[in-house]
C-alpha cells in the first residue's frame, strides 16, 4: 500500500483527536476533582490572614 500525504494527515487527526477527547476525560475525571480544587486555591494561599493588606503602607 503506497501512503501518501493526505492519509497521513488522516491517520495523524484522528490520533489528536482521541489524544484531546483523552485530555478532556482526564480533567473532568471525579478523581481529580480534589487536587484541581487545590490547584485552584493556590494564587489565595499566601494572601494574609487579615483582610488588610496594605497596612503600614502610604
Amino acid at each position: 500500500m503506497h501512503m501518501d500525504i493526505n492519509f497521513a494527515r488522516s491517520v495523524l487527526t484522528l490520533v489528536l483527536l482521541v489524544v484531546f477527547i483523552g485530555i478532556v476525560a482526564w480533567a473532568w475525571s471525579g478523581k481529580r476533582r480534589q487536587a484541581f480544587d487545590a490547584a485552584a486555591r493556590l494564587p489565595f494561599d499566601d494572601e494574609p490572614e487579615s483582610g488588610n493588606r496594605h497596612q503600614g503602607r502610604s
